[in-house]
């Protein structure tokens, strides 16, 4: 047997190819076209807006939202040490007011100073888990896609695995370690095993939540020694919070590279700077009739 294939009957052939006209010259208006290029600015193609190529893509968001989280950690590192360092000194003045008097003037600095730098720590601080958190959910999402796999969590057991009280210190590394695990495109099936960066992050991550249970507790208790030993506790919680902003501003900045690594000849500049030996642009004169 031969197969034979033929045309089916009543579809029409493909005309003869025409052969190309001279040119003529450019094309002529009656009037002024009313089409044309948008009067923007040169930009890169996915941040045109009106075009569907304008919600940002989920690699630049990460990028996006490592870059502020990061800033964001670095402040709050900066300002609990401030803070560490403002309640040490309380307490070296609790210890020298037990011998002699105190001047007004220092003691309502120091007073000052702590009550700043706590209210200035704990804003940032929650504007900071706020912005970490919202990476992560971005971070777990575009890891799964990348690895082609499902996470091991939803979203709304991942925000109550961070966000509720004592439940966080247990479930909160482990998310952590999920990442990592998907990121590092590791077997699904494979228990995860954290990194050491990660190990310590979920390590002072449960220590600082534990000191500040037990400094809030203790600060309800009475007496010199009790306010004593509050304000060496605190001291302690505003260390373990700056190391524990640093570590989280370590550890977001190694995942996103991971997950979105930068492209060096993206990094450079896309700006002229300087122009040397080109020749001045011939510009034809205006019409006196022409709309500015």
């Amino acid at each position: 047997m031969r197969w034979v294939a033929t045309t089916p009957p009543g579809i029409p052939r493909h005309p003869p190819p025409r052969r190309p006209e001279p040119y003529t010259g450019p094309p002529s208006y009656p009037a002024p076209p009313r089409w044309g290029f948008p009067k923007l600015t040169w930009r890169w193609p996915t941040a045109v807006p009106g075009t569907p190529s304008d919600t940002p893509h989920p690699m630049q968001r990460l990028r996006t939202l490592g870059h502020n989280a990061g800033a964001a950690l670095w402040t709050v590192a900066a300002f609990a040490a401030v803070t560490a360092a403002a309640e040490v000194w309380r307490y070296v003045l609790l210890a020298q007011s037990r011998g002699s008097a105190l001047s007004p003037g220092v003691v309502g600095a120091s007073d000052a100073l702590v009550l700043a730098g706590a209210l200035l720590t704990f804003v940032l601080a929650i504007l900071a888990f706020g912005g970490s958190l919202w990476w992560l959910l971005v971070a777990r999402a575009v890891a799964a896609d990348a690895a082609g796999q499902a996470p091991a969590r939803s979203g709304p057991q991942v925000v109550a695995g961070v966000l509720v009280p004592g439940v966080n210190l247990v479930l909160a590394g482990s998310i952590l370690a999920e990442l990592e695990h998907t990121v590092l495109r590791k077997p699904s099936a494979q228990r995860p095993r954290p990194s050491r960066l990660v190990l310590w992050w979920w390590g002072l991550f449960a220590g600082n939540g534990v000191l500040l249970a037990v400094t809030i507790l203790w600060r309800m208790r009475d007496g010199v020694q009790a306010e004593a030993d509050g304000v060496l506790l605190t001291a302690s919680t505003d260390l373990t919070a700056a190391a524990l902003a640093v570590v989280t501003a370590l550890v977001v900045r190694r995942l996103t590279l991971l997950l979105a690594p930068l492209d060096a000849s993206t990094l450079r500049p896309l700006r002229v700077l300087k122009v040397t030996g080109a020749p001045r642009p011939e510009r034809p004169a205006r019409p006196a009739t022409a709309p500015r």
